[in-house]
């Protein structure tokens, strides 16, 4: 047996077989002498009587075993969604990942999730397709289910070892170049190559088998001991903290894995002393006098950590990406002083961050933030116990969040006596489920460089709260443009309170979006009961894709709001007599639903909120002076900065593409059209071409125009008629539009293709003169290509031209004598345009166009069937 230790977590939808397969692995381990059972209520992790009592895992556990001669510390994480955070808090210590899939159920949506979070945190997955036992499981179905819905790199192992498997070395070397250079050089692909390319996630390798039965189990732990390596660690001390419990005799426990040196007792971290090391294995544990570099270990002494803390050289973790949805009152016993209570449960919230323990002020009364139903009768067991006190839970309410619409300026200032501080910066929308980003672009000539960094700071350690409901605020950029210290009066905590009014009054002036989480699922249902499915889904303002059916079954997947899907179970299990199925996974927040109606219900009062003034505090005749929100830019010291200077469109990078080079940059869309024509005055000068009324482009549904042939196109020229042009920014339309970005990353001619049959079919009905605009200008030697396609024009633009340069120049040229819109989402191209005096048009918003002409279609081909 060598000395190296791997860390593999194993994940998985609930009822997948998870713990099954751990037992399988200790048995085969020859840690346990018989694999024990979930419904037996013996199994070696799941072993916490909530836990057997629910036949469910609920706490993350560890085990020590060996695979194929390497040391093993297996982590068996929960699989069902309210306790997912669990789950997370392992994956920050894992080297590699288990992911387990029924081979009856196939890829859930959770096990979606699961995916994302993998991705996320670069774990290399092997993936264990468990319950082929039963009959009807077809290995070819659900390999075409696992390409099509996780990864085109999922390979089946099965063959892996059989040297005659050509199939297998050329589907492996598919996934990588360096495997194809090799396939074609020995018609083979070595171990160390692909244990290199599962660990850069480059393959991703599946394996059949029964866990129940223990069959295909020993393969698949001789495959994870060939094609795993051990990660290097460095010398000195460093190791992460992903986890905190308390024994039976109360002592705190630290749980941590060493990414580097190795840890003793009587050691000195962060001014404390670790008493005892203890490794643990289900519930019995072994003290010893050292860990190394690898191992995951629990440590008692430690009174002052936390979970993702990082100790010695390893940094902190970011913010775990799920967080809990619902907010549930807690219901007291009347004899239980409520102010103990508390104190109490914020030990259960170091012990589990996603509770998020919360006093309601106000209301006097305890909230809690969780994941979901099952998670509160966790709780209440865990508070009986613990505290020896019953408690319980009311129904529960949504936790919304809040973003805005559109960028502006905020300013705040705090001028008490003795003090001084003016923060000026500006919010602006960003995608959804990028939290808070903080940057700053102001000169250290105006405010020193280390109060700057101080305001970053300060904005980062506060949770924001909105002005419709007080929900935190998320999905939004803040830079910090400007500000003034005083050199005898400014403190640190002056800058404190300006930055965070600075926000608020941003907030009050650009107003706020409500938004609310939003579930992934996957419904199961017989053919007969799809249309009553559809409906209700329809009704909860939930989306759907296209149905799809197997056999009796039909499956309909989509996004729908938690409020509005919560306990749809029930009323599916009676309409379907407990046929059909429905599996939910979080997958973050979307536009609410019923704004109005959640933000009455609220009762909040953004300018009653004393915690988040909006308002700044300005000294006057020697004393502070509250100047509320709507008045402070007429007090304020520093010259407001206006929001279009110097502040460019932000690329993301996941808009790049290879060819041609092209982006998309964020779209300006939530402007008006003055907004837009001040921004291009301020930066670009006087527009020169006052653009004519913006046509109107809604269908008209009692008269359609009929399509117009050439010979009209030429007579109507002939008469000087203004022509209406559409000019379309060809890739940025691809790229935003998620039916063609999917498309294009297959095959972008296939993607061009299908943009151009979809202009044909708009231009036959709109009558307008449509020219779709290519990038080539990164393709060397190429000169500029028109042509036509069917009823619209195409144009590849030159060497060294963009499609940007190309639709300015033809909008400077049309601009004066046509009626002309620019279909784009590039920020800075939609000011350019306006001024050339074009109207412009978002990708979302030809994307609704599109889809109402041919709704409009359909109703007119619909009833000329009728009338013949």
């Amino acid at each position: 047996m060598d000395g190296s230790r791997l860390t593999i977590s194993i994940l998985a939808h609930v009822d997948a077989g998870k713990t099954t397969l751990a037992e399988s692995f200790l048995y085969l381990g020859g840690v346990i002498r018989k694999p024990g059972r979930v419904d037996n209520r013996d199994s070696f992790l799941d072993n916490h009587d909530i836990e057997r009592e629910r036949g469910i895992t609920v706490f993350s556990k560890q085990a020590e075993l060996v695979f194929s001669g390497r040391k093993v510390t297996l982590l068996d994480t929960p699989g069902h969604v309210d306790f997912s955070a669990e789950m997370e808090r392992t994956l920050q210590v894992t080297d590699y990942a288990i992911l387990v899939i029924s081979g009856s159920d196939g890829v859930q949506s959770h096990v979606v999730t699961l995916w994302r979070l993998l991705k996320l945190y670069k774990i290399p997955v092997f993936i264990f397709v468990n319950k082929m036992d039963q009959p009807d499981n077809n290995p070819d179905i659900i390999m075409d289910e696992l390409k099509n819905r996780l990864a085109p790199e999922c390979v089946d192992f099965t063959h892996c070892k059989d040297k005659s498997g050509g199939d297998f070395y050329e589907e492996a070397a598919m996934c990588s170049e360096e495997a194809l250079d090799e396939y074609i050089g020995t018609q083979a692909v070595s171990a160390g190559t692909i244990t290199e390319m599962i660990r850069n996630r480059k393959i991703f390798p599946c394996f059949f088998g029964s866990a129940l039965k223990i069959t295909g189990v020993s393969e698949f732990m001789e495959g994870i001991g060939t094609y795993t390596r051990t990660p290097v660690y460095g010398g000195e001390f460093a190791a992460k903290v992903y986890k905190i419990t308390r024994d039976n005799q109360g002592n705190r426990l630290t749980h941590v894995k060493l990414t580097g040196g190795s840890l003793t007792p009587k050691m000195i971290i962060d001014g404390e002393k670790v008493n005892q090391i203890r490794i643990y294995s289900g519930e019995g544990y072994e003290s010893v006098n050292e860990a190394s570099a690898g191992e995951i270990c629990a440590i008692t002494g430690l009174d002052n950590t936390f979970c993702g803390q990082g100790l010695g050289e390893e940094p902190d973790s970011d913010a775990p990406m799920l967080e809990p949805v619902m907010v549930y009152r807690l219901i007291l016993p009347d004899s239980c002083n409520v102010h103990d209570m508390y104190n109490r449960l914020r030990q259960l919230e170091e012990e589990e961050p996603e509770l998020q323990i919360e006093w309601n002020e106000q209301a006097g009364e305890i909230n809690v933030k969780l994941m979901g139903e099952i998670q509160t009768g966790v709780l209440e067991r865990i508070i009986r116990e613990r505290f020896d006190t019953k408690v319980s839970f009311d129904a529960g309410s949504i936790v919304y969040k809040e973003t805005i619409a559109r960028m502006t300026e905020g300013v705040g200032h705090y001028e008490p006596l003795k003090h001084y501080a003016e923060v000026h910066l500006i919010i602006e929308p960003a995608e959804r489920g990028s939290g808070v980003t903080i940057e700053t672009d102001c000169s250290e000539d105006e405010l020193a460089g280390n109060w700057q960094r101080l305001i970053v700071s300060n904005l980062s350690d506060k949770v924001h709260r909105g002005v419709l409901t007080g929900g935190e605020l998320t999905d939004v950029k803040i830079t910090v443009v400007g500000g003034r210290a005083h050199l005898k009066h400014t403190e640190g905590g002056d800058f404190r309170q300006a930055s965070y009014r600075a926000v608020r009054h941003a907030l009050m002036k650009a107003g706020c979006v409500l938004l609310e989480p939003m579930y992934s699922y996957r419904l199961e249902i017989s053919a007969d009961m799809i249309g009553r499915a559809m409906t209700d889904i329809q009704k909860m303002h939930g989306t759907f894709g296209e149905p799809s059916a197997d056999g009796e079954i039909t499956y309909i997947e989509g996004v729908c709001p938690v409020a509005t899907m919560r306990g749809y179970h029930t009323e599916l299990a009676a309409y379907s007599k407990g046929m059909g199925r429905l599996f939910c996974s979080l997958c973050g927040y979307g536009e609410c639903h019923n704004p109005e109606e959640v933000v009455s219900c609220s009762g909040y009062d953004a300018e009653a909120d004393i915690a988040n003034p909006a308002g700044s505090v300005f000294c006057s005749h020697g004393a502070g002076v509250y100047v509320p929100w709507e008045q402070v830019e007429d007090y304020m010291h520093v010259e407001k900065k206006y929001i279009g200077r110097d502040i460019k469109p932000e690329i993301p990078a996941a808009a790049y593409h290879s060819e041609p080079e092209s982006y998309q940059a964020v779209s300006l869309h939530g402007f008006s059209d003055k907004e837009l024509e001040d921004i291009f005055v301020k930066t670009y000068g006087e527009i020169k071409h006052k653009r004519e009324t913006a046509v109107k482009r809604t269908v008209d549904y009692d008269r359609p125009p009929e399509p117009r042939s050439h010979e009209a196109k030429r007579n109507s020229s002939a008469k000087k008629a203004k022509e209406d042009y559409l000019l379309v920014d060809g890739y940025n339309i691809i790229f935003a539009w998620d039916e063609l970005k999917d498309l294009a990353a297959d095959n972008l001619d296939s993607a061009r293709t299908k943009l151009l049959d979809i202009m044909c079919n708009y231009q036959g009905y709109k009558n307008v003169t449509v020219i779709v605009v290519f990038d080539a200008y990164r393709v060397k030697g190429k000169s500029r290509e028109v042509m036509e396609y069917n009823n619209i024009h195409v144009v590849y633009t030159k060497e060294a031209e963009t499609a940007d340069q190309y639709i300015e120049k033809t909008v400077h040229k049309l601009g004066g004598n046509h009626n002309v819109t620019v279909a784009t989402s590039d920020a800075l191209e939609q000011i350019i345009i306006f001024g050339q005096g074009a109207v412009r048009l978002s990708a979302a918003g030809l994307l609704a166009e599109v889809r109402a002409v041919e709704e409009e279609i359909r109703d007119i081909q619909y009833n000329n069937s009728l009338k013949s």
